[in-house]
């Protein structure tokens, strides 16, 4: 039997494991499994491959996507470009690091891109957040990340800075941070959200609670807005392409 599987924590607002489990089952697949490996610490991970030598593939979430690397044997061009993963391949015991968030996400957000958006707030600097940047680079479009850091790098700014002029200029915003994901499906953002219009886009990693405070309030005044789980599959279906050579 082909194991897949994920690891995080928690993995309580995890899909994965449904979604592999409905699609074995759909389309007949009988030798693969899919299991949901929720480990506390990274350090817990040369133990899980050795516990489950059948490994095939494993789909890496919050908070493990840059901690993770440290175990990996090489990497994909965009994971040495970004230094984070999604996807890792395991094949004669080698670990191989991909980013399968970057294709999700890339097909999903760029549909319903308008002229206009043109610059972008990216909210968050995890593993996903690195991901978004990397699409935006590709695409030409102008960024700023926003960190909860008082003292932010160069290309950074606060929570706290984001004025009249910062939500004219910057119309795109990305919401890659777990504000609003189960269980704190009452937060949100820190945005100025009453600055919003029918000229931004706002798009948000999480997909569950399908609309966010974060999209709700991007509705209320005009905004286009887009969850994550068209993201969500586009990545899971590139992911198991990679595992299985497809």
């Amino acid at each position: 039997m082909n194991l897949y599987g994920l690891i995080g924590y928690p993995l309580g607002h995890s899909f994965s494991k449904q979604y592999f489990t409905q699609k074995f089952q759909q389309e007949g697949i009988t030798d693969c499994a899919f299991e949901a490996f929720p480990i506390p610490s990274i350090e817990q991970f040369p133990a899980l491959l050795k516990a489950h030598p059948n490994l095939k593939g494993l789909s890496v979430t919050i908070p493990y996507k840059e901690t993770v690397m440290q175990y990996i044997d090489e990497v994909s061009d965009e994971v040495k470009f970004i230094g984070a993963t999604n996807s890792i391949k395991i094949s004669e015991g080698k670990l191989k690091a991909h980013n399968t968030d970057i294709i999700g996400f890339e097909a999903s957000f760029a549909a319903l891109l308008k002229p206009n958006h043109q610059k972008a707030l990216v909210l968050g600097s995890g593993g996903a957040s690195k991901a978004v940047q990397y699409v935006l680079k590709k695409r030409g479009i102008e960024f700023l990340i926003v960190s909860r850091n008082e003292n932010p790098a160069p290309g950074y700014i606060t929570y706290s800075a984001i004025n009249e002029q910062i939500m004219a200029g910057y119309p795109l915003i990305i919401n890659c941070s777990p504000a609003g994901m189960e269980p704190n499906y009452g937060t949100c953002p820190d945005i100025p959200y009453q600055l919003l219009t029918p000229q931004h886009y706002l798009y948000d990693l999480v997909y569950k609670p399908s609309e966010t405070l974060f999209l709700q309030k991007g509705k209320e005044k005009g905004a286009t807005v887009q969850n994550g789980y068209e993201m969500l599959i586009l990545q899971a279906e590139a992911s198991w392409k990679i595992w299985n050579h497809l």
